[in-house]
């Protein structure tokens, strides 16, 4: 793909997870989204809810794989089917771009351990874990995006465990809360202390959009293509952690981390006008973002 895609304006797709949820998809566990591909009646609610996301005018869709690290496919005992549902997730995503030719997949590369936190575990065990996921979805897609990771560290290793598919990819960091990543280290560090050649542009991902606004003049500032994918939750820094709730509430992380009534369609692409004008060229949604959202995105373009 051209390197200089992200310099023009783009639209990314919303919230699956949560999409699929909304559409009638039933918990199971701590799957959430992987459920969709574990469960052959949803592989239609899949493939339709990519389908809307591009019609309200996604240029770029993810693959249905936040869910499918195999850390959590073990926590479900579900890991004999790691191969087959990244598998199966990368050819729904091809299945919405058959149809639509002009869209790009990006390969959803998540945090390999807990969701909102840096992972700790030896390089090797992350390194691996990073490359057996993409490995699966490197046939399907355009591009890899590292999804919500908390850390440098895990950027460097996702970075180097792809080296060899010679794609270039797509940064998507998370802030909580303030201006530093959960490893409380800065956004530029992962610019800065990371020897790049690949990198389409840096993305906060998963942050509510005043956390954003926080952080707009250090994302602006690195001279690269930046943008967000902006979520609805009231929260992402939940008392006791992200997996804790999970694992006591389970269903549907809403539940625990709220859901926010005033950020509608209208609303958000109020954010996100102020942050187009700002010079961000990456437009698109997160958790609780729905088809609306992202139509009221393209029409900023």
């Amino acid at each position: 793909m051209n390197k200089k895609f992200f310099k023009e304006i783009r639209i990314l797709d919303g919230g699956m997870g949560q999409e699929l949820l909304a559409r009638g998809m039933k918990a199971n566990g701590t799957l959430w989204s992987a459920n969709a591909l574990l469960q052959e009646k949803y592989h239609k609610l899949l493939l339709d809810t990519h389908l809307d996301f591009i019609k309200s005018g996604a240029e770029v869709i993810i693959t249905n794989t936040f869910t499918l690290r195999r850390k959590r496919l073990c926590e479900n005992n579900v890991d004999d089917k790691f191969e087959y549902l990244n598998k199966k997730a990368g050819e729904i995503a091809m299945k919405a771009k058959n149809l639509n030719p002009h869209v790009l997949i990006a390969g959803g590369l998540p945090p390999q351990d807990k969701t909102y936190q840096a992972d700790k575990r030896d390089d090797d065990i992350i390194r691996n874990a990073f490359y057996e996921q993409a490995k699966i979805l490197n046939p399907f897609i355009d591009f890899f995006y590292f999804d919500v990771l908390s850390s440098v560290r895990e950027f460097r290793l996702g970075i180097e465990a792809i080296k060899d598919f010679n794609k270039p990819y797509l940064i998507g960091a998370h802030i909580s809360e303030g201006t530093v990543l959960p490893s409380k280290e800065k956004l530029s560090d992962i610019v800065n202390k990371i020897d790049h050649k690949n990198l389409l542009g840096i993305m906060l991902s998963c942050v509510s959009p005043e956390n954003y606004e926080k952080n707009l003049d250090e994302i602006k500032n690195l001279g690269i293509p930046f943008g967000f994918k902006l979520n609805a939750f009231i929260t992402t820094s939940p008392k006791g952690g992200y997996f804790a709730n999970y694992t006591k509430n389970g269903g549907n992380p809403n539940e625990f981390l709220g859901q926010r009534k005033d950020l509608d369609p209208k609303k958000m692409s109020v954010f996100v006008k102020k942050f187009k004008d700002a010079g961000a060229t990456i437009l698109g949604g997160c958790c609780e973002t729905r088809p609306s959202h992202i139509k009221e995105m393209s029409m900023l373009k």
